[in-house]
């Protein structure tokens, strides 16, 4: 039994309701966030989430009453290491592994952690308005390739 999502039809409906900015802000967890990527990733190619994530998480936030500016909303750096670690997360697992269990190994381990980023990144580096804006370099640990 899934931890998560009871099976991939669920991740699809979650995914379909992010795209289609029609998802309640309370579903968008961390589990949501990452839930989305891995489906993206894995059965949306026509979707690039490097060049497609930034406009596709401004119009759900602006959806739900949210505001993208200098310190809310949007984060660059946040949304492109997370994209590059459920790249990575996914090059590791089988591709016909079922996607509501793939996300709960991704959320049984440190990516798990709403946190994780600051393995990588200092508070005060990571939560700067350069970083919302743009991708910053770590600079606490190296970030894996």
């Amino acid at each position: 039994m899934s931890l998560h999502y009871p099976d991939d039809d669920a991740i699809a409906r979650l995914g379909e309701a992010f795209l289609a900015c029609a998802l309640p802000k309370a579903e968008w967890t961390h589990a949501a966030h990452f839930a989305t990527t891995l489906w993206l990733l894995r059965r949306q190619p026509e979707i690039v989430p490097e060049r497609d994530l930034p406009a596709l998480i401004r119009a759900y936030n602006a959806s739900v009453g949210g505001v993208n500016d200098d310190h809310n909303g949007y984060h660059e750096t946040i949304t492109r290491a997370s994209i590059r670690a459920a790249r990575s997360f996914l090059a590791g697992r089988s591709g016909d592994e079922p996607l509501h269990e793939a996300v709960d190994v991704l959320m049984a381990g440190p990516l798990g952690r709403s946190d994780w980023p600051l393995t990588y990144w200092t508070r005060d580096s990571l939560f700067s308005v350069e970083a919302r804006r743009g991708w910053i370099a770590p600079d606490l640990a190296a970030f894996p390739s």
